[in-house]
């Protein structure tokens, strides 16, 4: 039987009427660990990228980092993602299995169902902003949270009518056509708010007047890429879809038409005209007439562009680039062709296209632009040449492919130069300038769809680099580990930006490059390029910015290898090394990443060194202040358990100390120093060496004690307040031992009898680091053979769960169960019993110092 599934839609979004016809579906898994996320996100843009689907990747891919983020970080579940594609859109689905947890929908009048400032929320806000439709469903294991994502079908402000139609085709309108008009001011604020704009979007006149368009409007575009309502409102004219936030908090789809005019104080004015969206032929500007009189039905002129890429024309710029030269070589029958592009500063054109030549002039080569030795000096002006033998060096591409007569015209758009298109024949004299016509024709023909595109791949390529850059960003700042960072620097380069790269590391200015890592696309020919680059001296450290070639590295290994110093601190501390085949080439906008990629990756290199140092220093210095050993006690057990709170501290606040003082009397201490960290372990470590300087003095508790009070006094600023249990040790000849304890504001020790009796072995006296006269005072106690003493610091006592608290009380009730166990074994079970009172990990120091003299067996 099937488990009925409950549905939440986003209140704020009313559906489009579109359906969801299925087409083809992609599903993963994913463990609830970090790097899910980032695998979720090339999951995803990996699927739509093979639908065809690439102008809502980056929508998807952000809309899916922030669910799956939810899923394995905030409800720490494996995370389920379901893509569907459709004709018009994809739906995308993440599951995690925490469905009692369900997410805050926003309702009319209530709070919003999320915060900027806050964490969690943020992908139901995303949602909200770019999703066309979004929604919630509850089953009994799991919770699915989807949206979807319309292919564009119509650009914002792009005017469009259907052709003329017969009366009864003519779309249905209510009985009463409600049109709402509203009037903007200079300010883009609502002037003027009219019956029918009421009764369309439920917010009355007097609610509505006064506030910007643009909190009402939910304009269908991403900031930076198109028309904006600002932009719109101050063209002459603008029509087109949209939504408005009605009063229930529902989008509504309008189809609305702008018209800007001057008010009767002559100040500029926008008249707004809307109606609901399935509504639009209300409003819709029919087709313009051509100027001759000529039908709507009558054919079309060929367009001198289709004629020559032909119909279809590609969608992709590779692929119109690639069916221009084949074109072009057919045109003038030639036996190649080549299109090359200007790069951003039109100094140089690079290779983008061929038919007829070897692969390794096919992609990305490029070429100076103005004229001398080696240049390419026919860019800017249609050329001919009849013999290439006669002028070397004039079309440095065609160099040694055999090709002698050729023809090149400019590509322009706007009078800026944008590329050059190019036909060679292997005969001399074989072209004329009617034929530099010709295919200057045709280049004029596909200028603009060729600059269109391009700029359509780099602003893809951009948005790319940015969502590579930051993902990278995020898997560097993951880690601190060295090597685990020299690993995700080779991997986020390979294959993405690289076939193989290798990364040397410099330890200090006076070392030599050293190789740390090596990586290649191919796993089997790593440890061959770690042999071939072994004979090569490591490229030469420059602390100049950008990539520069390593000729050396490509005469050995082969192909086009550069190198990129990894600059952090004003310090070169490595290079990485990227290498292509030879058949291939680096392109500019892959350079320009890397380098990027570089400065990020070095920056987390050297804080992952920091890092390594001031660990390494810190524990050293922490292993200082920690006591060399406990001493052997003739006749007596003595344990010690010391757990310091937070990740990497081997000392904190609390300490203990076990030492000979002379011969036949030992010293004990045990104490906390208010606080944990570096501080307190600071004050640790004056106690611990103050106790045993004092002690070998001759000086008795009380003393020791009054004198270590004044020492941490003298601290200043610095000092701390100290609880302290200090002792002296005397085995006896009879199998006992003496004790004479100080407690200074410490949790009193516990004995521990054969029967089972707990009782306190000391009086509470002043702690120490807060009076200057401290009158303290001795006491004796004698331990019997089976006897145990206990003593903690208050890190055992306060252990919390919630609301409730071992105490003395507690610590008391598990001693009880200790009898006739060994000093470690009970130490071993109070520490036991403290973790399990709570399940959190705990957040004090802790130390447990345990004495027990031993019962004599029959005989002995």
């Amino acid at each position: 039987m099937g488990t009925a599934k409950v549905s939440n839609l986003a209140p704020d979004v009313q559906p489009r009427r579109r359906s969801l016809v299925i087409t083809a579906r992609a599903a993963a898994s994913f463990d609830p660990l970090g790097r899910s996320v980032a695998a979720a996100r090339a999951f995803v843009r990996d699927t739509l990228h093979g639908w065809g689907f690439a102008d809502i990747v980056d929508d998807a891919v952000v809309l899916t980092s922030e669910l799956v983020t939810n899923a394995v970080v905030h409800a720490g579940t494996r995370a389920e993602v379901l893509c569907l594609r459709a004709e018009d859109g994809v739906r995308v689905e993440v599951a995690d299995r925490y469905p009692e947890r369900e997410l805050p929908l926003q309702h009319p009048g209530e709070r919003p169902y999320a915060d900027p400032d806050r964490e969690n929320g943020r992908g139901l806000m995303l949602c909200a902003a770019l999703a066309t439709r979004w929604g919630v469903e509850y089953t009994a294991t799991h919770k699915h949270v989807w949206f979807r994502l319309d292919l564009p079908d119509r650009p914002v402000g792009t005017r469009s009518a259907g052709p003329v139609v017969p009366d009864q085709l003519l779309p249905l309108a209510d009985s009463r056509v409600r049109v709402a008009v509203l009037q903007v001011d200079a300010a883009d604020t609502v002037s003027a708010w009219n019956e029918d704009a009421e009764h369309i979007f439920g917010h009355p006149s007097e609610k509505a007047v006064g506030r910007p368009l643009a909190e009402l409007a939910a304009w269908p575009q991403t900031p930076g890429t198109g028309t904006g309502i600002a932009e719109a409102l101050r063209l002459s004219r603008w029509e087109g879809s949209y939504g408005i936030r009605g009063a229930d908090g529902r989008v509504i789809p309008v189809y609305a038409s702008h018209l800007r005019v001057r008010d009767a104080h002559g100040e500029p004015s926008i008249v707004c005209l809307l109606v609901h969206d399935d509504e639009r032929a209300l409003l819709q500007s029919p087709l313009r007439v051509p100027s001759d009189g000529a039908q709507l039905n009558e054919p079309r002129l060929p367009d001198p562009f289709e004629m020559f890429i032909g119909s279809p024309a590609p969608d992709d710029l590779d692929g119109l680039l690639q069916r221009t030269v084949e074109r072009a070589r057919d045109m003038l029958d030639a036996d190649a062709a080549f299109l090359l592009l200007a790069t951003d500063d039109e100094t140089e054109l690079e290779v983008r296209a061929t038919t007829g030549l070897p692969s390794t002039r096919q992609r990305f080569a490029r070429v100076p632009v103005e004229a001398g030795t080696n240049r390419y000096g026919s860019a800017r002006m249609p050329a001919v040449h009849d013999d290439l033998s006669a002028v070397p060096g004039a079309v440095p591409l065609l160099e040694a492919t055999g090709m002698r007569s050729v023809v090149t015209v400019p590509l322009k758009v706007e009078g800026r130069l944008t590329g050059s298109l190019g036909v060679a024949t292997e005969y001399p004299g074989r072209y004329s300038n009617e034929d530099a016509l010709r295919l200057q024709f045709a280049a004029d023909r596909i200028a603009l769809a060729v600059e269109s595109a391009r700029l359509g791949e780099l602003e893809r390529l951009r948005r790319g680099s940015l969502s590579f850059l930051v993902e990278a960003s995020d898997l560097l700042a993951g880690t601190l580990d060295r090597d685990q960072t020299l690993a995700l620097m080779a991997q986020m380069t390979v294959p993405t930006l690289a076939t193989w790269c290798a990364v040397y590391t410099i330890a200090d200015q006076t070392s030599d490059p050293y190789l740390s890592y090596v990586l290649h696309e191919d796993e089997e020919r790593i440890d061959g390029l770690k042999d071939l680059l072994s004979q090569v001296s490591p490229p030469e450290p420059v602390r100049e910015a950008g990539a520069r070639p390593w000729p050396d590295a490509s005469l050995t290994v082969g192909g086009e290898t550069v190198v990129l110093p990894l600059l952090a601190r004003n310090r070169v501390i490595g290079m990485l090394t990227l290498g292509r085949p030879s058949e291939e080439h680096f392109r500019q906008e892959i350079l320009e990443l890397a380098d990027d990629l570089s400065r990020r990756a070095a920056l987390a290199l050297d804080n992952a060194r920091l890092y390594s140092e001031r660990t390494a220093i810190s524990r050293s210095l922490q292993r200082s202040l920690l006591p060399p050993g406990s001493p052997a006690i003739p006749g007596m057990e003595v344990e010690v358990i010391y757990r310091a709170a937070g990740e990497g501290n081997e000392v904190g606040g609390d300490f203990y100390d076990v030492f000979p003082i002379r011969p036949g009397v030992y010293g004990f201490a045990i104490g906390d120093v208010c606080g944990t960290g570096p501080e307190a372990a600071a004050v640790t470590g004056l106690a611990r060496h103050a106790l045993r300087l004092l002690a070998r003095e001759g000086l008795g508790g009380p003393a020791v004690l009054e004198r270590l009070n004044a020492a941490i006094l003298d601290e200043g600023a610095r000092s701390r307040f100290l609880t302290l249990l200090y002792g002296e040790l005397h085995p006896q000849p009879n199998g006992g031992a003496l004790m004479k304890v100080v407690c200074a504001g410490h949790p009193l020790p516990l004995r521990l009898r054969p029967n089972g009796e707990v009782t306190p072995a000391a009086d509470p006296q002043p702690l120490l680091g807060v009076m200057d006269d401290l009158e303290l005072y001795e006491q004796t106690l004698t331990l019997d053979p089976g006897d145990v003493l206990l003593c903690v610091t208050d890190g055992i006592t306060e252990r919390r769960e919630g609301t409730r608290m071992l105490g003395d009380d507690g610590l008391t009730e598990v001693l009880t169960t200790c009898t006739g166990l060994t000093a470690g074994a009970v130490a071993s079970r109070v520490l036991r019993a403290v973790e399990r009172f709570a399940a959190e990990p705990a957040s004090d120091d802790m130390a447990i110092l345990t004495f027990r003299v031993p019962q004599q067996r029959e005989g002995e």
